[in-house]
């Protein structure tokens, strides 16, 4: 983090329940995220990181609580509303069309228009698309007209990224995005989220690989059971042993 003080408050979660009838998946969540912050996002299947993200990116409804975006209250009814609020989530199965071109796929519903009439700028949107994957690390020189069905499962994913870069979001949430990935694409993944940090966005990043997360994350939040139970482990002063307890609750922080 540098050293300009006080650090910005981008997102703030406070007491954020969600029920599924008699099912508590979250019970009293608070999460603050930092303006260029990168917050790993930690716990066990089932204990309610993806329900979190998905009230936060407005896909799931909350019973109670508030979010504030910048300070100011925010009704998070629909992926709409995250979206103009700032917010750009990157799902595992990121929601791409794998028959259209990856420069179809950056612009979907944000088409670049030309002419009164409204025709699709396609030129505009090849020349963006292409400037932004080499931005985002991808150095085989692919063709922004190539079909997404047809690139690796890094490359999608680095898409997914270049489009919450390109629009500006000031948070990307990052869903398992290394999963089914090799040794390389996993090595790009990690480095467009510094390269996201280091141009002044923040980024919640969610994975099961521990080591993952403690190469690009500055501090670590733990789920159990729909709570938080820890959010402030930093990599700098924690072991991987040491979340791992937290986890698992062999090792309860007090």
């Amino acid at each position: 983090m540098s050293d300009h003080s006080p650090v910005e408050t981008l997102v703030e979660m406070r007491h954020i329940e969600k029920s599924y009838g008699r099912v508590h998946a979250l019970r009293d969540v608070n999460l603050t995220i930092r303006k260029g912050e990168i917050v790993g996002l930690l716990g066990d299947n089932g204990a309610g990181k993806s329900t979190l993200i998905k009230v936060l990116s407005g896909a799931v409804p909350y019973s109670s609580g508030e979010i504030r975006i910048k300070g100011r209250p925010v009704a998070m009814t629909s992926t709409n509303d995250a979206i103009a609020a700032g917010i750009e989530t990157i799902y595992q199965d990121s929601a791409l069309v794998p028959q259209l071109s990856i420069a179809r796929n950056l612009f979907l519903g944000r088409e670049l228009t030309t002419g009164r009439l409204g025709r699709l700028d396609l030129d505009r949107m090849n020349e963006v698309a292409a400037e932004l994957l080499k931005r985002v690390g991808i150095s085989k020189n692919i063709p922004p007209t190539t079909p997404i069905g047809s690139l690796s499962g890094g490359e999608r994913q680095a898409v997914a990224i270049a489009r919450a870069m390109y629009f500006d979001s000031d948070l990307i949430i990052l869903d398992e995005p290394t999963n089914n990935l090799g040794v390389a694409e996993t090595q790009g993944v990690l480095r467009f989220v510094r390269e996201a940090r280091d141009t002044g966005h923040s980024c919640i990043f969610i994975a099961h690989n521990i080591h993952h997360v403690f190469q690009v994350v500055d501090r670590m939040v733990v789920m159990r059971r729909g709570t938080v139970v820890a959010d402030d482990l930093s990599p700098k002063t924690s072991s991987i042993q040491d979340v791992e307890d937290v986890i698992t609750g062999d090792h309860i922080h007090v």
